[in-house]
Order: C-alpha cells, then sequence, then structure tokens
C-alpha cells in the first residue's frame, strides 16, 4: 500500500487502491503554487486515508490545493471529478509510477524546455488525467 507525507511528518496518507500515472501540469498556479511544474498522480477519493490536519486552500472556483500548515508542503490537489491528485514527491519510497504526459503546456515557463517526448496538452486533457490501470 503506497504511502506518503509532507515534510515534517505531521501528515501522513495512504493508498489503497490504483493509482494513476504521474502527469506534469506546467499551469500557471502549480508552478507559483511549487515553484515549478507540479508532478501528480491521483487515486479514487475513498481510496486515500489521510492522517493529520491538511489546511486547503481554494485556488479557483473548481478547486482546492492542500497543504501542511507547518512545512508548507503540498500534497494534493481537489477538483472536480472522483479522484483526489496527490504529489507525486510526497510518497515515501519507490512507487513504480512514470512520467505520463504533460498538461497545461501553452503555460509553461520559459526557462525550460519539456524535450521527453510524452505526451503534451496545451490545456486540461482528460485523456491523461483520468487513465487508471
Amino acid at each position: 500500500m503506497p504511502k506518503g507525507s509532507c515534510l515534517c511528518g505531521q501528515i501522513t496518507y495512504s493508498v489503497s487502491g490504483p493509482l494513476r500515472p504521474v502527469i506534469a501540469c506546467h499551469c500557471q498556479q502549480c508552478r507559483k503554487s511549487s515553484g515549478h511544474h507540479v508532478a501528480a498522480t491521483s487515486a479514487a477519493r475513498g481510496d486515500v486515508e489521510v492522517m493529520g490536519d491538511v489546511t486547503w486552500y481554494t485556488s479557483s472556483p473548481t478547486a482546492r490545493r492542500g497543504f501542511c500548515g507547518t512545512c508548507g508542503s503540498q500534497l494534493f490537489w481537489d477538483g472536480a471529478g472522483q479522484n483526489l491528485s496527490i504529489s507525486a514527491g510526497s510518497f515515501d519510497g519507490d512507487t513504480g509510477l512514470r512520467l505520463a504526459g504533460h498538461i497545461f503546456c501553452a503555460d509553461k515557463g520559459d526557462y525550460y524546455e519539456i524535450s521527453d517526448g510524452l505526451p503534451c496538452a496545451d490545456a486540461e486533457d482528460p485523456m491523461l488525467t483520468t487513465q487508471v490501470p
């Protein structure tokens, strides 16, 4: 069962179901909230058990971001749909997940290139963000 936490360990989580491949989001909100693009997987909400007090920030009319109020670790993105997005870097140990594509590439920073050959979408792409094995 994959498990993860924030940097200080006050928030932990476990996932009992399948995880979506990792998708990199290059939108302006993700870049501003993380300092770069965000790499996240997702799982069905009912498969994610969170222990600790997540601080939620409503970042748009349709989504909120969950982070640790003590260390500031960005852990979750919660929008419409059945899944909860989970920051890929917050897992403890290996996950076996791989990066599968990029979304909001039209908004990416000018200081880097996306050159891995994976699918790139200029905006949201449900074909990338809803795939679960």
